[in-house]
């Protein structure tokens, strides 16, 4: 029923011009912003679902495809279509953006309608990203997430907010350049800007190289991998917590889906090449950024090294799938693993966004995000320590929660490719938990820290309410993420089979 109408383009555009509709009715009702932008990012939410109930999970053929030229001059059209790892993707998008807005509901009264739009503009253009099979296009969108979350942190955040922001633009769009000159290149060659035709494209081992590592530049920037993760804390901890919900939940995942998307199935002899590369990456990410969230003494930077921590696990599950090719022969690990990564991006947009909003939750009432100004949290907010506690252990890797599925799943690959890899990989179920645990003991439990902590009131219904669907999410993920993995299988297999062969 729904494969003939144009979902994509409504889950792009109905949250942009509603965005930009709220501008226009400006401060004059901000009760009014909140209820359209609950609204428009509901319905969002709604039209994001028949992908899932419609979604044929026996083939990696795009589904949803809508097709018209843009640019005919340049071979640029608006293409867009999802498989078994874009769909999931955009769910969690309009899924995220419908919770922040909830989120915002009491807690924003300060330009109201610029706030709520931006976060709706940002939708639609992450959804677009997700989609696009043009060239252009997703690059023009990949471009486009700039400008709202610069916005965001710029406008909303906290004191040092200039400087996270220029950090936080700076990164991104200097590593993008790179991709874009590789795009270019793959046009001259192709004569087109299709995505999918530059997965047939014969390339010889030197452009390979190079556009594999200018894919890494991009895409690792957006992660982000260790070294050029510096940006990230910075910028959570200067966001609004509806910021850093949306750049933990959504945009990190766009790197992770532009090597699966991009890097993988157009370079895949220099991804061979150089898989080392991005597997020691990843484990310095894994195993160094943990023990620098140990240190941590802001709990929203703390979660942020969490989830570069964490990221780690996604890049790591894409690229050792061609040393379990080596060791067995065969691609059954490697696409275990790749699929333990697509539900590590799925399952850690759930946690940390659950996670800042409970942040958040506390910064609302006592203005502080120091580890050291709470204490005995759970004696003034029970309600709120039972949910963050369940955040706090599916950040740790509990089994029965979506954290440790796809952990689980990566670790058990790596044994096929390196006892070593996976013993380094596994580190993070202590690590994980050793700073996690240390912060909720720190600001839930013991005795009750100050006056401020004694008269904190629990959560309200608004506050329940998401905390409780994400909580509902995590345990469903993780004690029956069968659903999830079914509709990934056949295109992460097709992938796997991509990244194997050789364009040599």
């Amino acid at each position: 029923m729904f494969s003939d109408w144009p979902l994509l383009s409504l889950l792009i555009w109905l949250p942009i011009v509603g965005g930009f509709l709220l501008l226009l009715i400006g401060e004059r009702s901000p009760d009014g912003v909140r209820f359209a932008a609950l609204g428009i990012s509901l319905l969002t939410f709604l039209l994001s679902v028949p992908l899932y109930t419609s979604f044929d999970a026996s083939t990696a053929q795009m589904q949803f495809v809508e097709m018209q030229p843009w640019i005919a001059a340049f071979n640029i059209n608006y293409h867009l279509g999802v498989d078994g790892i874009s769909m999931p993707l955009i769910i969690l998008t309009t899924f995220s953006t419908l919770l922040v807005v909830v989120a915002a509901w009491e807690v924003i009264q300060y330009r109201v309608s610029q706030y709520m739009a931006a976060f709706l503009i940002l939708n639609g253009i992450m959804v677009g990203v997700f989609a696009a099979l043009d060239a252009v296009l997703f690059y023009v969108l990949f471009e486009a997430m700039l400008v709202p979350m610069f916005i965001i942190i710029g406008i909303w955040g906290g004191p040092r907010r200039v400087y996270a922001t220029i950090k936080f633009f700076l990164y991104t769009f200097l590593g993008s350049v790179f991709m874009l000159i590789s795009l270019i290149y793959l046009y001259i060659q192709s004569g087109s800007f299709e995505i999918l035709e530059y997965h047939r494209l014969p390339l010889a081992m030197a452009p390979q190289v190079l556009i594999f590592l200018s894919f890494l530049v991009a895409f690792g920037v957006k992660v982000p991998m260790w070294p050029v993760h510096t940006w990230l804390p910075d910028a959570h901890v200067e966001a609004p917590t509806g910021g850093s919900v949306i750049l933990a939940a959504i945009m990190l995942k766009i790197g992770g889906y532009g090597f699966l998307r991009f890097s993988l199935p157009i370079t895949p002899d220099a991804s061979r090449a150089l898989d080392w590369l991005v597997i020691l990456m990843s484990l310095v990410a894994v195993v160094y950024i943990g023990f620098v969230a140990l240190a941590q003494r802001d709990m929203k930077k703390l979660i942020a090294y969490s989830s570069i921590s964490h990221m780690g696990f996604v890049t790591l599950g894409f690229f050792i799938l061609y040393a379990i090719q080596e060791n067995t022969g065969s691609l059954n690990g490697a696409v275990m693993a790749i699929e333990g990564g697509m539900v590590q991006m799925v399952s850690h947009g759930l946690i940390s966004g659950a996670m800042f909003l409970s942040v958040g939750v506390l910064y609302d009432r006592m203005h502080s995000r120091e580890i050291a100004d709470y204490g005995g949290v759970v004696h003034s907010m029970p309600i709120f320590a039972g949910f963050m506690v369940l955040f706090a252990m599916a950040n740790s890797g509990l089994p029965g929660t979506s954290g440790f599925v796809g952990e689980f799943l990566v670790i058990l690959a790596s044994f096929k490719a390196s006892f070593w890899i996976a013993f380094l990989a596994a580190t993070t179920l202590i690590l994980g938990a050793a700073y996690t645990l240390w912060m909720v003991k720190r600001v839930l439990f013991g005795e009750v820290a100050n006056e401020k902590v004694a008269a904190l009131q629990d959560i309200n219904r608004r506050e329940w309410l998401i905390l409780a669907v994400l909580a509902l999410g995590i345990i469903l993920i993780g004690v029956w993420p069968n659903p999830l993995l079914e509709i990934m299988h056949a295109t992460i297999e097709n992938i796997a089979q991509q990244a194997a062969g050789s364009k040599l």
